[in-house]
């Protein structure tokens, strides 16, 4: 059976290129285009189906895709510490979207992992792997590896290591997860930032209020503001705050500080008002502000 390694390398040259050009979450809209293979269009994903396989590319039966929808109920994906349990489509599991889905474990072949973050919107993790087939329970365990090599020359490689498999799977569901809280937020802000109103996504966070590692510190709307990465870092720093009342506060120490125009543009904002989304329910909760101001105080005092 045949790996097509060539279509496989040419989808992931054209998502490195993507994903400098539109961000590390790419809109359906440019995924839409495809990648060039050998002078012709192949789709990236079947947003459909979920298992994909290029026919106009590919001569092997291997799916060349995969992914999970931002909104997905019906299989829902579950993470485990060796990776992500994906489910069989439903019907004869011999049909062919799980053949191309089981070929894939036993040609060891690497895919890419489309995983929903917003409406239209989906992070390509790749090189993934079909680490296990199991067909009784109609699920396969997918992992991740790596790229290694020069940059336009970069090539897969299946981590072989326990460990380091499983710390590589760790630090994929931290971007997912953190990905996937963007998209809950960003939108609830018309995808600007809160304090200065910056509208260039690509440099747009959603930043916690209370850590996702705290007690209340669930990854929802409400524990969320977005901000640009300079306002994200200075409040990650307690060097900015957001009051219970929605005003921005800056430390007494930047304040204080005469350090060139840069710095002038964030004191600006001292006492300011945040942009706030449209709907009361996405609004930051006043009660998890309160908490983290009382914390900016104390590192300001």
């Amino acid at each position: 059976m045949q790996r097509d390694d060539d279509v496989r390398s040419s989808c992931f040259a054209s998502l490195d290129v993507l994903q400098a050009r539109c961000g590390s979450d790419i809109p359906w809209s440019a995924l839409a285009e495809g990648f060039n293979f050998r002078g012709r269009r192949v789709p990236f994903l079947n947003r459909a189906y979920g298992i994909y396989r290029a026919a106009d590319a590919q001569r092997g039966p291997a799916a060349l895709s995969i992914n999970s929808s931002f909104s997905q109920k019906r299989y829902q994906d579950e993470d485990t510490l060796e990776g992500v349990r994906y489910h069989y489509q439903d019907g004869p599991i011999d049909n062919h979207f799980n053949s191309w889905l089981r070929a894939a474990h036993v040609l060891r072949v690497p895919l890419v992992y489309f995983i929903g973050t917003r409406p239209g919107h989906y992070r390509p993790e790749y090189p993934a792997f079909i680490d296990e087939d199991d067909p009784i329970d109609r699920r396969v365990l997918i992992t991740f590896g790596k790229m290694r090599g020069p940059y336009d020359e970069r090539e897969p490689m299946h981590i072989d290591d326990f460990d380091e498999r499983r710390y590589t799977v760790r630090q994929v569901k931290q971007r997912v997860h953190q990905a996937q809280f963007r998209g809950l937020v960003l939108p609830a802000y018309t995808d600007r930032c809160a304090i200065c109103r910056l509208k260039e996504t690509r440099l747009l966070d959603a930043a916690h209020i209370i850590g996702d590692t705290e007690e209340r510190g669930e990854p929802v709307i409400r524990n969320g503001v977005s901000l640009c990465t300079i306002h994200h870092r200075a409040y990650d720093q307690d060097l900015v705050a957001i009051s219970p009342d929605y005003e921005v506060h800056v430390s007494r120490r930047l304040l204080d500080e005469e350090d060139g125009p840069m710095l002038d543009l964030l004191k600006g904002f001292h006492r300011s008002g945040i942009v706030l989304p449209d709907r009361p329910g996405q609004r930051p909760d006043r009660e998890r502000l309160a908490v983290r101001f009382e914390r900016f105080a104390e590192a300001s005092a």
